[in-house]
């Protein structure tokens, strides 16, 4: 089909505002100069005037224009001249998909619009962009108590519920969801417990985001194994299954694509990491618990000696000088890595999540030389290192 043609007839669909429910635009190739790795459109009212919301993301943050009229209609022209490969048009009638090949071609394809989408929303807000928002009826939600029947979040759920929205941001942020090249995406939760918020990432990519997804969840803990099979059969996850299994014990099916490892103890957390690495994983997030194995090898250090007079400082430097090792090993065996807040405190203490995206270039040099230094000053032997073990070096 002639690039101008399908164009035309996702901008008709995009300006008819008897119709248009949300345009989304995603798939940016690998050598594309440029920022953003997803823009969205949809129909906003503003003062009683309807608008074209266009919201621009990239992986470090989002910015929301809104304009109507022939300017909206040339920013619409500016967005379709970007190289994105995958543009969805929802509307009441249809859904428009458009995908375009290493080739430049393009292929249609026209569905039915789903329920959802048969009623046009215009408001401003859209309840702060939450991925699973909080004024809109959500089965995953209403199956785990978090809504009631109404689809209104519970009060006493209010924590859960931020804690599974910043979660899913965190991880739609990485910019890798639109990168998978192969499909199912297998996604493993180590340490699983719980499994809410592997849940929460099952249900967003297969039912939300269009992709599809398996997960598998490991846990010693038979009777959380048993009622996670139990829930994950009664919301109808025909591909999320869970296993009893210590972390490092375990042996995948599947190479998997995502390792999530979230409030796994101590340890744990480093047998994640090194499922990830060695599995190559192209995603590993991890927001560890406890730290002891470090805190135990920890002695006083000049100028540090006043720290250890106090038990919980000496805590809060080995919980930061666990996971500034975890970082700096995940940097050198590939990964672009960051340590970012996960929750508010106010949620959970345990707060801070380690990101990291698999890349082919490495600036192995430069960490290794960080990672010693820091481990010579402290002299310790961190745990994931020892779990590397010649992968390492």
């Amino acid at each position: 089909m002639m690039v101008l043609e399908y164009k035309e007839q996702v901008k008709r669909l995009v300006l008819d505002e008897q119709i248009f429910v949300r345009f989304t635009m995603k798939g940016r190739p690998q050598d594309a100069d440029m920022s953003w790795r997803q823009v969205i459109v949809r129909p906003v009212l503003i003062k009683n005037e309807r608008y074209l919301q266009f919201s621009y993301l990239s992986q470090k943050q989002d910015i929301t224009k809104n304009y109507r009229g022939s300017q909206a209609s040339q920013k619409l022209d500016e967005i379709l001249a970007l190289p994105f490969k995958s543009l969805v048009v929802q509307s009441t009638m249809e859904e428009l998909r458009v995908q375009i090949t290493p080739k430049g071609k393009a292929i249609l394809r026209r569905d039915k619009a789903s329920k959802a989408d048969r009623e046009i929303q215009l408001a401003h807000d859209a309840s702060k962009k939450l991925l699973l928002p909080a004024d809109k009826p959500d089965s995953f939600l209403q199956a785990t108590g978090i809504m009631d029947d109404q689809g209104r979040v519970r009060a006493s759920m209010q924590g859960k519920f931020s804690q599974i929205n910043e979660f899913l941001k965190l991880l739609k942020h990485t910019g890798e969801l639109e990168h998978f090249e192969k499909t199912p995406v297998h996604i493993l939760d180590c340490g699983c417990g719980s499994a809410y918020l592997a849940f929460a990432a099952y249900h967003y990519l297969n039912n939300v985001g269009g992709i599809t997804a398996h997960l598998t969840g490991i846990d010693t803990n038979a009777t959380l194994i048993q009622k996670d099979n139990r829930l994950s059969e009664e919301l109808g996850f025909s591909h999320a299954c869970f296993q009893k299994s210590a972390i490092i014990d375990f042996v995948p099916q599947e190479p998997p694509d995502i390792v999530l490892a979230l409030h796994a103890c101590d340890t744990a957390t480093d047998e994640a990491i090194y499922q990830g690495i060695v599995s190559e994983s192209r995603l590993i997030m991890c927001a560890p618990c406890c730290h002891h194995h470090l805190h135990a090898q920890l002695r006083p250090v000049n100028p540090f000696t006043p720290v250890f007079q106090d038990g919980i400082l000496k805590q809060r430097l080995s919980d930061i000088l666990t996971d500034t090792f975890r970082a700096l090993l995940l940097r050198i065996m590939g990964y672009k890595t960051d340590v970012v807040e996960f929750v508010s405190p106010e949620h959970t203490d345990k707060n801070l999540m380690i990101r990291a995206v698999r890349h082919t270039q490495r600036d192995k040099a430069r960490y290794l030389q960080e990672y010693l230094d820091l481990k010579t000053y402290w002299g310790v032997a961190p745990y994931l290192e020892t779990l590397l073990g010649e992968r390492f070096m």
